[in-house]
């Protein structure tokens, strides 16, 4: 027994693993604020638009089947993303959100002491789920908030297991071309899995992106995940899907969560699958209102990140009374909830969800105000 363990049996307190306690817990975009009883949330990336009616009426006709287990396997909706990707259903993975998918990669393929790369400004779970396998976490510099593959690669050496890229990424909404991403994949090692986050792909419409299923089907070393929470409008359900290699799928299998994915979620997630008139929609609003409130942050003296995703990020100036937290707060206290990023190593600027017409105006009224304009 190691000194280490010597030390946990001889505690007055169940102790937990080392580093855990290090972690910093994963902090969603605020949803309530003092005074207000409805604050407009554009914190959290979720869908303005709401859900299909379609798998809202999914979920209400699954009410009496609560008492039962769902199907472990989620063989109704792997059927259906199979049906819709032209995939092979055995190459399939779900969880309870592509955040469970990120954290049973971890499981599966982290020693301690072994690492994963990302992009300095990284979605959080990604760390989170390395550290708790006490893992390292490297930071690939960006240049303008936009991952550089050949930071990334710098980052790989002997003990690197995931690297993994959001594409588009979140809280940037930067994204990498086709070109780039098989860049990055050629020049990583056969032994480290790419890992691609496409939680945000329906928004990216140039013709140059790629969602990455095409090079996980060849590739014996890359995963795609996505997420039925935004462009669906499913956040509530946590539900995500991830398409590999059978190596790579497999021994998620073997330690997922068996019943991860319930009935209601399972069958509301194949509706809105299928539901192309609701996502034109919430793509179109996106593709809409965009370059609008980008262009008028900029207007106000903002440096705006171009975005393909159904957010914007937007930097302030480090002056005094006119810096991103304060902006947030101003913007709270007037009922409207924006995210700062600073956890993201982004201290000075805030990420605004695409919103409706009258709430991106409010948005940009509000903040020529507390700019002075």
């Amino acid at each position: 027994m190691t000194a280490a363990s010597n030390d946990r049996f001889a505690a007055p307190r169940p102790m937990p693993k080392s580093g855990i306690m290090d972690i910093h817990a994963y902090v969603g975009g605020k949803s309530k604020v003092e005074g207000i009883a409805h604050p407009v949330k554009l914190s959290s990336n979720e869908n303005i638009l709401g859900s299909s009616d379609k798998a809202k009426d999914a979920y209400r006709n699954a009410v009496d089947r609560l008492h039962i287990y769902p199907d472990g396997k989620a063989n109704i909706l792997r059927a259906a993303v199979a049906e819709r990707y032209k995939l092979e259903p055995e190459r399939l993975t779900f969880g309870d959100g592509s955040d469970e998918i990120f954290a049973l990669l971890c499981q599966v393929y982290l020693e301690p002491g072994d690492n994963i790369v990302q992009g300095e400004h990284g979605f959080a779970a990604y760390a989170i789920g390395a550290r708790a396998c006490q893992g390292e976490v490297r930071m690939a510099k960006e240049v303008n908030h936009r991952v550089e593959i050949d930071e990334v690669i710098k980052c790989v050496d002997e003990r690197t297991r995931l690297v993994f890229i959001a594409n588009p990424a979140n809280p940037t909404g930067t994204w990498l071309t086709g070109e780039e991403i098989r860049a990055l994949h050629a020049g990583l090692p056969p032994s480290v899995v790419l890992v691609l986050d496409g939680a945000y792909a329906e928004f990216c419409t140039d013709p140059r992106f790629e969602d990455g299923l095409e090079l996980a089907r060849t590739a014996e070393n890359v995963i795609v995940t996505r997420t039925f929470s935004k462009i669906h409008g499913l956040a509530a359900l946590r539900v995500g899907w991830g398409y590999a290699p059978e190596h790579i799928i497999a021994p998620i299998e073997r330690i997922r969560p068996p019943f991860n994915t319930s009935i209601p979620a399972q069958e509301a997630a194949v509706a809105a699958l299928f539901d192309d008139d609701f996502q034109d929609r919430s793509r179109a609003l996106v593709e809409q209102w965009r370059p609008w409130l980008a262009q008028q942050l900029g207007g106000l003296g903002l440096e705006v990140t171009p975005s393909a995703a159904n957010f914007v990020l937007a930097t302030f100036p480090t002056t005094p009374g006119k810096t991103a937290p304060e902006a947030e707060a101003f913007l709270a206290s007037k009922g409207y909830l924006v995210r700062a990023v600073g956890n993201y190593n982004l201290p000075n600027a805030i990420r605004i969800t695409i919103g409706l017409e009258e709430q991106n105006r409010a948005v940009v009224e509000l903040l020529s105000q507390f700019m002075g304009r």
